[in-house]
C-alpha cells in the first residue's frame, strides 16, 4: 500500500509505467480494448440518439483535432472524446469489472484516441493511456465494494461507476497521452474528481440521457487532463478527503486499500470482461440459462410460465417495475427487461445468442415477444446475493403447456470472470459489430491497424480507419 494521498501516488505509477513500458500481457489486452470498443462505436452509429450527439458536436465548430466516426470533418479533442464515448457506451456492450461495476473502457478509450490523434502520440504511448486509465477507474471503483456483505455501495447509492470513475481514469489516460508529467497528472485527476458524476436511474425507468453519461467522462478527463497543462491544480485528496469523492458518495463505508493494493505488481485490467450480449450484465446469466433451454428443444410456444431468479439488486434493474420490463417501449428499457431478454434469447437470437438484431422495430413490437415476456416473473433469490457482485448468477423455470417442469440454473455466465470470450469470440462480436458500417476491406484495415499498435501503426492508422464509416446501417429504436 502507498504511503501519502492516493492521487499523487497513482499518478507516480502511471508515469512510471509510460517510461519503462507495458508488460507484454498488458499491451495484448489493451489491443483487444481498443477493438472491441472501436467496434461498438461504429455499431452505435445506428441509434437515433447516435446521431444526435454527433449533430450536436457538428455545430459546435472549434479545431479539427480529432476523428469522429461518421462525421465528414475533425472535431476539438474534447468533443471528439464525448461523441465516441457516447457512441461506445450506447449499445450495452461495453466491458465490464466485477465486482465494481465499472465498464471502463467506454470513457478510457475515447479519451485515449483523441487526445492520441491531437498530440501525435505512438501507438505505444496509446496503449499506456488506455491500459492504465481503465487501472485506475477500476481501482477507484474497487473502492466502494465491500467484500464482507458483497454490497456494491455505488449501485445501493444510485450512483453510475462507470461515468464517475471512469472519468478519472479518462483524465489520466489523457494527461499520459499528452505527456505530463507525473505532478500535472496528479492535477488531471484531481479536477477530474471534482466534475465526475452519474445517476443510475435510467436502468430502472427509462430515459436515454444515461447514454451521454461515457461522453461526458471522456470529454471531462480530457478538460481535466488539457486544464491541467495549462496549471489548473486539484486537491492530492480529492479520492479520500473529508470532502472528498469517497466520503461525498460512499459514506463512511468506502475502502481506500482496494486503489493502491498491489499497484505496480497485479494488473486489475485483466479483470475486466468483454461481453457477449448487449444487455445490462445482470441479464446475461438468464440469457445463457434460455439458450440452453432452447437448444434442448424449448419452443416459445412451450412456455406456460417462466419464473426468472436473480439476486435482490438484479431483480431492481431486470424486473421492476415489472409492467414497464414486459412491454419495453424501446432498445434502451428491453436491454434492461429480464422479460423481453429472456424472450429474444428464446425465440430467435442473433449475434453470439442475443444481438443487436433484437432490438429493432418490429422485434420490440413482435407479438410472439411480447406474449412471451408477459408470462415471464422475476423474483429474487437470497442464494444469489451471496454470490453478487463478484458474478451475477440466474436460475430460469419453465411450466410448459405439457406440464413438465424445467430448470435451468447458471452460477458463472458467459463472458464473466470465470468464462471470459476468446480472443477469436471477441474478433467474431467485433466483424459482427461492424458489417453494416464498414465493407469488408475496410474492416479488415481497422482490425489491422489496432493490432499492431505499438509495433508499426499508431493512432492516426486508427483514426484513418475509424473515418471511413458511415452512417448508413440499420437503425435500433430508441
Amino acid at each position: 500500500m502507498a504511503d501519502g494521498p492516493l492521487i499523487p501516488a497513482l499518478a507516480r505509477w502511471a508515469a512510471a509505467v509510460r517510461d519503462q513500458g507495458l508488460p507484454g500481457p498488458v499491451a495484448t489486452d489493451a489491443r483487444r480494448r481498443v477493438l472491441d470498443t472501436t467496434g461498438i462505436m461504429l455499431a452505435a452509429l445506428r441509434l437515433p440518439t447516435s446521431a444526435a450527439a454527433l449533430t450536436w458536436v457538428a455545430a459546435r465548430g472549434g479545431a479539427t483535432r480529432a476523428t469522429v466516426p461518421g462525421l465528414a470533418h475533425r472535431t476539438t479533442v474534447g468533443d471528439a472524446a464525448f461523441a465516441t464515448g457516447v457512441l461506445a457506451g450506447s449499445l450495452e456492450f461495453d466491458d465490464t469489472h466485477l465486482p465494481s461495476i465499472v465498464h471502463p473502457s467506454a470513457s478510457v478509450v475515447p479519451a485515449s484516441l483523441a487526445a492520441a490523434e491531437s498530440g501525435a502520440a505512438d501507438g505505444a504511448t496509446l496503449l499506456v493511456g488506455v491500459a492504465v486509465g481503465i487501472e485506475i477507474a477500476v481501482r477507484i471503483g474497487m473502492a466502494g465494494y465491500v467484500p464482507e456483505t458483497r454490497t456494491n455501495l455505488w449501485l445501493e447509492r444510485g450512483q453510475h461507476a462507470t461515468s464517475i470513475c471512469g472519468m478519472v481514469g479518462a483524465a489520466a489516460a489523457a494527461a499520459l497521452v499528452m505527456g505530463l508529467p507525473a505532478a500535472a497528472i496528479a492535477h488531471a485527476m484531481g479536477g477530474a474528481v471534482s466534475n465526475a458524476s452519474g445517476i443510475l436511474e435510467a436502468n430502472r425507468t427509462g430515459g436515454t440521457m444515461k447514454r451521454t453519461h461515457y461522453g461526458w467522462a471522456a470529454m471531462g478527463g480530457v478538460i481535466a487532463a488539457e486544464l491541467a497543462a495549462a496549471g489548473f491544480t486539484g486537491p492530492p485528496t480529492a479520492l479520500e478527503g473529508r470532502y472528498g469523492m469517497f466520503t461525498g458518495l460512499l459514506g463512511d463505508s468506502a475502502r481506500t486499500a482496494p486503489v493502491v493494493d498491489g499497484l505496480g505488481e497485479r494488473w486489475l485490467v485483466h479483470d475486466v470482461v468483454v461481453k457477449p450480449y448487449p444487455t445490462n450484465a445482470f441479464a446475461h446469466g438468464a440469457i445463457d440459462a434460455v439458450l440452453r433451454l432452447r437448444d434442448a428443444g424449448l419452443r416459445p410456444a412451450d412456455v406456460a410460465t417462466l419464473t426468472l431468479r436473480v439476486s435482490a439488486p438484479a431483480v431492481r434493474t431486470l424486473g421492476e417495475p415489472i409492467e414497464l420490463k414486459r412491454r419495453p417501449a424501446n432498445a434502451f428499457e428491453a436491454q434492461r427487461s429480464g422479460p423481453y431478454l429472456i424472450a429474444a434469447a428464446l425465440a430467435g437470437g442473433s449475434g453470439l445468442g442475443v444481438g443487436l438484431d433484437d432490438f429493432t422495430d418490429d422485434l420490440l413490437r413482435d407479438p410472439i415477444r411480447l406474449d412471451l415476456a408477459s408470462r415471464v416473473c422475476v423474483e429474487a433469490a437470497a442464494e444469489f446475493d451471496t454470490e453478487f457482485p463478484e458474478r451475477f448468477p440466474a436460475e430460469v423455470t419453465v411450466t410448459t403447456t405439457g406440464g413438465r417442469e424445467l430448470t435451468e440454473r447458471v452460477l458463472d455466465p458467459r463472458g464473466g470472470p470465470e468464462a471470459p470470450l476468446s480472443a477469436d469470440e471477441v474478433t467474431a462480436k467485433f466483424a459482427d459489430n461492424v458489417r453494416s458500417v464498414l465493407e469488408p476491406e475496410q474492416a479488415d484495415l481497422l482490425r489491422w491497424a489496432v493490432g499492431e499498435l505499438g509495433v508499426a501503426t499508431g493512432p492516426a492508422d486508427v483514426a484513418s480507419a475509424l473515418a471511413a464509416s458511415s452512417l448508413s446501417s440499420s437503425p435500433m429504436h430508441t
